[in-house]
């Protein structure tokens, strides 16, 4: 069986982008960082959990929930 790269394996679970209005709306997890996290703890892995896998997809890119009126997106 062939690997895949490693950022191929993480970008396979990019969650669906979806609009952040509000701060709160900003979720600590989401399903596919939960997924994630399950996969890479069958593989292993220790100490990550989903909340921790959806910062990494926050710093890496994979996810941008900056709210509207962040001056970041002007």
């Amino acid at each position: 069986m062939k690997e895949q790269p490693l950022a191929d394996y993480f970008w396979s679970f990019k969650p669906v982008p979806k609009p952040v209005k509000r701060r709160a709306d900003i979720p600590a997890q989401v399903p596919e960082s939960l997924a994630l996290s399950k996969d890479l703890k069958k593989r292993g892995w220790k100490f990550i959990g989903p909340t921790t896998c959806y910062a990494f997809m926050q710093a890496m890119g994979m996810v941008n929930d900056h709210i509207r009126s962040c001056h970041v997106l002007e």
